[in-house]
């Protein structure tokens, strides 16, 4: 019996190498399984503020990683955060992405950034990072509804769980009112940087930068596409934003008022030009707005125009309504283009009263308005006889785009020429009046 202790002995010193080998063969086995788990992978930014552009872009992303087979998409997240609306859908189409998402955090990742980032499969983060500060905010900067806070508070909860992350933390980056022990006070929203996170199961990998983050992959630097929005859609981003949407379609509808008062074609027609402009390019890219949209806006231009010539309102007020359309089906969303609009539509008015103020009825504007007013005590004046103008001669103080104003016989009058443009300066001839409408059309000078 005492000859059997060393034999035992020797079986279990046996048997331990073995394990050991075993256990380095499983690990080494497992590394070579990592490296070679991913054989194409994507990069593509999530930077700036989270809008509807950003959808725009990352859908075709997706779709351009997954038409190449890509089985792994590293997201680089940078975000002070953003739309609400947005990320939900952006997060939507991480979870139905058919290759493993990465969401790699090397600044910061706040509010719907943090939400994009539960989404996907794993989370990296790298030293001095953070994330969180999810509370929704209005466009005054306040706290958003309590029902909105209540709901999005659900939204970030669900991310969480999908990698059985703890749903109280993705609470207390949401809702400021409620105590959270261990993670926040009441009156507070829960930021967490890289060590944070990662203590708190919010951070899978802590990784130095980018490099590590591919080694500890697998992946070759090399081998990685990078997708990056275009010239078009870094526009569409930048359209989208609900700030620049409406600043958009106040500079437009201002751009209109000021032109009005102003005879001819100027800076103010071009700057409402552009603007409308930007705003139909940006939500067109962006695959909000389609040609009918543009198409209902340009018809309501031309029948307000047309309504100069047409006494009776109905052509303007159909143009109205077409421009008015055009605009709100064009946005990504109907209530914030209404709400844009509206914004835009009380600037526009207050604007303005003040030029009626400085300015009076002077340009074109006084063509949609009714200059000649009937008094009880007076009864009923009729407008000045211009007909002794006819077949006179002048020079066209403004251009005529038809309407602007010539001089005839030392009197200011305005006009409308027969003939198209007429550039200011040219010898004009009346060749038609009509009540108030003057008809003059460029003089045939003789040599």
């Amino acid at each position: 019996m005492i000859a059997a202790r060393p034999t035992i002995r020797r079986w279990r010193v046996l048997f331990s190498l073995l394990s050991l080998l075993a256990g380095l063969m499983m690990l080494i086995s497992g590394q070579t399984a990592t490296a070679a788990s991913y054989q194409k992978a994507f990069w593509i930014p999530v930077d700036n503020t989270i809008e509807r552009g950003l959808e725009s872009f990352l859908k075709r992303a997706f779709l351009e990683a997954e038409q190449q087979q890509a089985d792994l998409v590293i997201l680089d997240i940078n975000t002070p955060g953003g739309e609400v609306n947005a990320a939900g859908e952006i997060g939507q189409l991480i979870r139905q992405a058919p290759m493993h998402v990465v969401a790699y955090i090397d600044n910061q990742a706040f509010s719907a950034g943090t939400y994009i980032a539960l989404n996907a499969n794993e989370i990296a983060m790298t030293p001095g990072s953070s994330m969180g500060a999810a509370t929704p905010i209005d466009m005054a900067g306040n706290a958003a509804d309590i029902k909105i806070i209540s709901a999005w508070s659900k939204q970030m909860q669900s991310a969480a769980q999908l990698n059985h992350r703890n749903v109280d933390v993705a609470r207390a980056m949401v809702e400021i009112d409620t105590e959270f022990p261990g993670l926040k006070p009441k009156g507070t929203v829960l930021s967490l940087d890289a060590h944070t996170a990662k203590n708190l199961g919010y951070a899978d990998r802590l990784v130095s930068g980018q490099d590590e983050l591919l080694k500890q992959l697998g992946v070759n630097p090399d081998s990685v596409q990078h997708i990056d929005p275009t010239a078009g859609e870094v526009v569409a981003r930048w359209v989208t934003s609900p700030v620049v949407m409406s600043l958009l379609l106040v500079i437009g509808l201002v751009g209109i008022v000021v032109e009005l008062f102003a005879p001819g074609f100027g800076v103010a027609g071009t700057i409402s030009l552009v603007a409308f402009g930007l705003y139909f390019f940006g939500h067109f890219v962006a695959g909000f707005a389609t040609w009918l949209h543009i198409a209902l806006f340009i018809i309501g231009i031309l029948l307000m125009i047309m309504e100069i010539f047409l006494p009776g309102g109905i052509v303007g007020a159909i143009g109205f309504i077409s421009i008015v359309t055009g605009l709100v089906m064009a946005a990504y969303d109907t209530k914030q283009g209404i709400a844009s609009l509206g914004i835009a539509a009380v600037i526009t008015v207050i604007v303005t009263i003040l030029l009626v103020k400085r300015f009076g009825g002077n340009g074109l504007f006084k063509k949609f308005i009714l200059g000649d007013v009937q008094r009880n005590e007076e009864g009923y004046v009729a407008p000045k006889d211009q007909r002794d103008l006819l077949e006179k001669t002048g020079v066209a103080l403004t251009p005529l785009r038809p309407a602007g104003m010539v001089k005839v016989e030392g009197k200011r009058v305005d006009a409308v020429s027969i003939g198209g443009f007429i550039p200011a300066g040219t010898p004009v001839v009346v060749v038609q009046v009509e009540g108030t409408r003057v008809v003059v059309q460029e003089q045939e000078l003789k040599e």
